[in-house]
């Protein structure tokens, strides 16, 4: 009965879904095509190549020597392409665990010193943060609700000063009121989700 007992329970544990796991391309830069891991949470979906891709070139006279913030970070794709590109320091802010440790993983891997991993939740980040920043990245699960209160309370901290640009990935179709003094430089859809750039005028 013993032995039963304990076919049972291993065959328990082995029925149980690993942790799975992906794959992500560094597009450009320093580190270009290296191949890095990510967790396979919900609501954590990496840029599609394609559009890492746009964001860069539209990025390409602004991120040498940016401090940027990568709000929502999940793999890293956007803050570690930001820094392979040229970046000086990039704040990733990520809440779940498993995806923060897979990050910092890959940063040790990178040996990306300039790269500050921050667990914490997006919203209580801004609402305790108060450096500014070159560029922001505001690419939150879809569905949740999620992108109209993060740029509201964005535009109510000092993160964002004259200049700043803010790049917003969203679903596509889903309208958000942009805050005063947000004028828009870039607008693109891809697939199923809409991509913006922003820039702080006043």
């Amino acid at each position: 009965m013993a032995n039963r007992d304990k076919f049972f329970d291993e065959t328990r544990q082995s029925s149980k879904k690993p942790n799975k796991s992906g794959q992500f391309r560094i597009i450009g830069g320093q580190w270009k095509g290296r191949k890095l891991k990510f967790y396979e949470v919900e609501g954590l979906r990496p840029s599609l190549d394609r559009v890492r891709e746009t964001l860069f070139n539209w990025l390409q006279s602004d991120i040498r020597g940016a401090r940027c913030l990568d709000l929502f970070a999940g793999s890293g794709a956007i803050g570690i392409e930001a820094l392979s590109r040229g970046s000086t320091h990039v704040d990733f802010v990520e809440l779940n665990k498993k995806a923060v440790r897979q990050l910092e993983t890959n940063l040790g891997l990178l040996d990306a010193d300039d790269g500050n991993v921050i667990h914490i939740d997006a919203k209580q980040f801004l609402e305790k943060e108060n450096r500014a920043y070159d560029i922001i990245f505001i690419d939150p699960p879809f569905h949740k609700g999620l992108a109209q209160e993060v740029i509201s309370k964005l535009a109510q901290t000092n993160l964002v000063q004259e200049d700043t640009l803010i790049y917003l990935e969203m679903e596509q179709d889903l309208e958000v009121e942009i805050p005063q003094g947000w004028e828009l430089l870039k607008d693109k859809k891809a697939g199923q989700l809409q991509y913006q750039l922003y820039k702080k005028i006043q």
